[in-house]
């Protein structure tokens, strides 16, 4: 049967990749991905076909996986985090959707057994790792304005403002794009304090990992990267911190209410 696993591979921690995963990827021959997604698995992905495309080349990435599969490859789609948050796996259902309306000429593709193996997301790795960020509604934003124009991404800001949303941006900058995130900064603060706590996660969950607590009022462009997940907590987010046994300790965290009930 010709299968394609679209397979998300979680944060980076080899730990944090879901059992799941490792059964498909074990399972596959032919593995397509941005080459570093490979490195980042060498003993999984040892003895596979690598299909490397680099990064631009996300149309062109799944397309290849769906011919393979067709093909009668057994074939893995992967994806850091998880591949249906700002990644690979809605592309493949768009060209499965493209070739239902006539617009593709690759009948075989609908006679490929997709699964779609979900991970660990970025944004869940960084709540992680200060506490309980996400304890209440939240959601995410790529400020990214290659596929999305600027007004709708603003007017999503403006709605998640309004809303009280704890907001995740992904795609923060890059070396071309950097003035988005101060924009965004800027429009938040016309809906909560200064004083607002904000996570930025570099790296997560990867050897060089680094984790920095700052206000919304602190957030600048600058100190942010791609490598880099910006979370903002919402009006009611607290960050806390104590000595203890164990040291210093720093959490942020999201109340749901139950402080009513305490």
């Amino acid at each position: 049967m010709s299968a394609l696993f679209v397979v998300s591979t979680g944060p980076g921690d080899t730990a944090l990749l879901a059992p799941r995963a490792r059964e498909v990827i074990a399972a596959s021959s032919d593995l397509v991905a941005y080459g570093l997604y490979l490195d980042l698995l060498p003993d999984l992905c040892a003895d596979k076909q690598h299909h490397d495309l680099p990064l631009g080349q996300e149309i062109e990435r799944a397309r290849l996986a769906l011919n393979l599969a067709a093909a009668g490859k057994t074939t893995a789609l992967m994806s850091s985090g998880d591949i249906g948050i700002y990644a690979m796996a809605t592309l493949v259902f768009e060209l499965l959707d493209r070739q239902l309306q006539g617009l593709e000429d690759h009948p075989e593709w609908l006679d490929v057994n997709i699964e779609v193996v979900p991970g660990i997301s970025a944004m869940q790795a960084g709540a992680s790792r200060v506490g309980a960020m996400l304890g209440h509604d939240f959601c995410t934003i790529s400020l990214s304005d290659l596929l999305t124009p600027w007004q709708t991404i603003e007017k999503r800001l403006h709605s998640a403002g309004q809303g009280d949303f704890v907001v995740s941006f992904y795609n923060p900058v890059s070396k071309k794009r950097d003035w988005q995130l101060n924009t965004a900064r800027d429009i938040l603060l016309q809906y909560r304090p200064a004083a607002t706590p904000v996570l930025l996660g570099r790296q997560l969950t990867r050897d060089d990992e680094t984790i920095r607590m700052l206000t919304l009022a602190e957030l600048d462009a600058k100190d942010v990267d791609m490598f880099t997940l910006v979370s903002v907590g919402n009006s009611e987010s607290r960050h806390i911190s104590y000595s203890g046994v164990h040291g210093e300790q720093q959490w942020i965290y999201t109340p749901r209410g139950y402080r009513k009930k305490l």
